[in-house]
C-alpha cells in the first residue's frame, strides 16, 4: 500500500484544533498542515503563526485559495454540517468533531451528499481508536470472551455555570443537545463499537442545576441485537469527574476508567472462575502506552484514505450513534420505549433532538 502526503487544513481554531494540528505534526509526514481558518481574525492569525500557516477568514476562501486533501471540522456544531456538505460539494474528505451534525435530518442530508461526492465525511469518536479498545473487540469477534451479557456506560463529569457563558453552549439550536450529544457521546460510541447495533431505549432527561434550553442529566436502558443489556449515564453536574465502562462477558469482566482519554493502564481485567487464561490473552504480546486521541484516528483516516476507503468513522457509524441520541431523548420527552428504525423522516426527533420539545421548555 503506497502512502501520500495529505495536505490539511483546520477550520476552526478554538481548543480542540490544536488536538488536531499535533495529530497531523505527529503523523510521521504522511499529512501536514497548509492553512486554519476562523472567522474571529485574531484568533485565526493566532493560531496560524503558532503552526506557520497562512490563516483565512473563510472555508470558501480557503477552497478557493488553496489545494486541500483534507479539512479537520473544529467549528460550534451549528455550522459542522453546512461546512462539511460545502466540503463535500468540493471534493474534500472532511474529518469533522462530534456531533457531525445537530439532528438525524442534517446527517441524512450530508450522506446523500457524500453519495454525490468522490470525497468522504468521517466524525471524530476517537475513543475508538485505543489499544486497549481495539483488543477488546478483537478479542470479542474471536470468541475469547464469550457472549457479552451486561455492560454501564458512565461519562461523569463537571461543567459549572460558567461553561455555558458561551453563547452556543446550552442551546438547541446551536449545540444540539446536553451532556447527551456533546459529553457522553464518546463513551456511548465507543459502547455500540464493541456491543454492536443497539435495538430498543427507555430514556431519561432532566435539567436539575444550570439555567440551560438542554438537559444537564441523562439516562438510558439499552437492549442490543445481541441480547446484552446496558445502562447509560451522562452527567455534567459531578465533582469528582470520570468516564467508565465496564462490560460483564460470559469469562470476564473487562473495565475501563479514565476522564478524557485512555491508555492501557487504564483498563482491567476480571477472570470468571475456571476462565484465567482470558487475562494471559488480554496481555499477551504486551502492553501499550499509546493514548486514545486524535492521532490514532488520523493514522486510521490515512490508512484508509491510502487504500481508496472510507475512513472511519463513516456516515453510517455515526448515524447509529446518533440515532441513539435522538431515540434517547425522543424516549426522555414522550415516556416510551424507542426501537431502532422507530424515528422516521416525518419525526419531530428526526428534525431537531428536543423533538416535541423538552418538558421545562416553558419554566
Amino acid at each position: 500500500m503506497s502512502q501520500r502526503h495529505y495536505r490539511s487544513a483546520v477550520v476552526g481554531t478554538g481548543g480542540i484544533a490544536t488536538a488536531h494540528a499535533q495529530a497531523v505534526a505527529g503523523s510521521g509526514g504522511r499529512a501536514g498542515l497548509v492553512a486554519a481558518v476562523d472567522v474571529d481574525p485574531a484568533r485565526a492569525e493566532s493560531f496560524a503563526a503558532v503552526w506557520q500557516v497562512p490563516a483565512y477568514s473563510s472555508l470558501t476562501e480557503l477552497l478557493r485559495e488553496e489545494q486541500v486533501d483534507l479539512v479537520h471540522l473544529c467549528t460550534p456544531p451549528l455550522l459542522h454540517a453546512p461546512l462539511a456538505l460545502e466540503c463535500l460539494e468540493a471534493g474534500v474528505t472532511v474529518l469533522v468533531e462530534k456531533p457531525p451534525a445537530l439532528s438525524l435530518a442534517e446527517l441524512d442530508t450530508l450522506i446523500e451528499a457524500e453519495n454525490r461526492s468522490a470525497a468522504h465525511m468521517a466524525t471524530v469518536f476517537q475513543h475508538r481508536f485505543g489499544p486497549g479498545a481495539a483488543r477488546l473487540r478483537r478479542m470479542m469477534a474471536a470468541g475469547e470472551l464469550g457472549r457479552p451479557l451486561v455492560a454501564t456506560c458512565l461519562t461523569q463529569w463537571y461543567r459549572g455555570d460558567a461553561y455555558f457563558e458561551v453563547p452556543w453552549r446550552g442551546t438547541w439550536e446551536s449545540e444540539g443537545g446536553g451532556p447527551t450529544m456533546g459529553h457522553g457521546i464518546h463513551q456511548f460510541d465507543l459502547l455500540f463499537s464493541v456491543l454492536g447495533p443497539w435495538r430498543e431505549v427507555s430514556g431519561l432527561a432532566v435539567r436539575q442545576a444550570r439555567d440551560t434550553q438542554t438537559e444537564d442529566v441523562s439516562m438510558a436502558m439499552v437492549t442490543f441485537e445481541s441480547g446484552a443489556v446496558a445502562s447509560v449515564v451522562n452527567s455534567l453536574l459531578s465533582p469528582r469527574e470520570t468516564s467508565v465502562l465496564r462490560f460483564d462477558f460470559e469469562r470476564a469482566t473487562v473495565e475501563l476508567e479514565h476522564l478524557y482519554g485512555y491508555t492501557d493502564a487504564d483498563w482491567t481485567v476480571t477472570p470468571a472462575p475456571g476462565h484465567e487464561d482470558v487475562a494471559k490473552r488480554w496481555t499477551a504480546g504486551g502492553l501499550s502506552t499509546d493514548p486514545s486521541g486524535h492521532r490514532g484516528q488520523l493514522a486510521a483516516v490515512l490508512d484508509a484514505l491510502d487504500r481508496g476507503e472510507a475512513p472511519p468513522v463513516t456516515l453510517a457509524d455515526a448515524r447509529r450513534t446518533m440515532e441513539f441520541v435522538a431515540a434517547l431523548y425522543a424516549s426522555a420527552f414522550t415516556g416510551e420505549r424507542v426501537t431502532s428504525g422507530q424515528i422516521g423522516p416525518g419525526s419531530p426527533f428526526a428534525r431537531r433532538m428536543d423533538g416535541t420539545g423538552a418538558p421545562w421548555k416553558d419554566r
